[in-house]
């Protein structure tokens, strides 16, 4: 199944240098089992995405269909086939 992914201007360059990723993964999956993916395909993104244990960062949000996942499953999220996950991290500043 395909699953686009929205990447922000400040993490493209860990994605090589791209605003959009579309993903094919088998089904049934996860939000986990596609960062899992990415991580092999962009092993700087990932460090950017998700902590040594491989938990979520905390100041990284990742919205499935527009939902946030923590309010979710987090990294246990379904995926629905041509599911848009966007990952937003936190900006702070004054």
């Amino acid at each position: 199944m395909r699953v686009r992914v929205l990447i922000p201007g400040p993490l493209r360059q860990t994605a090589g240098n791209q605003g959009r990723l579309d993903v094919d993964l088998p089904e049934p999956a996860t939000l986990g089992a596609l960062l899992d993916h990415l991580a092999a395909q962009y092993p700087l993104l990932d460090r950017r995405l998700r902590d040594e244990q491989s938990g979520l960062r905390r100041y990284v949000n990742f919205y499935v269909d527009g939902e946030e996942c923590r309010r979710l499953s987090g990294p246990d999220t379904q995926l629905t086939p041509n599911a848009e996950v966007q990952i937003l991290p936190s900006v702070a500043g004054g």
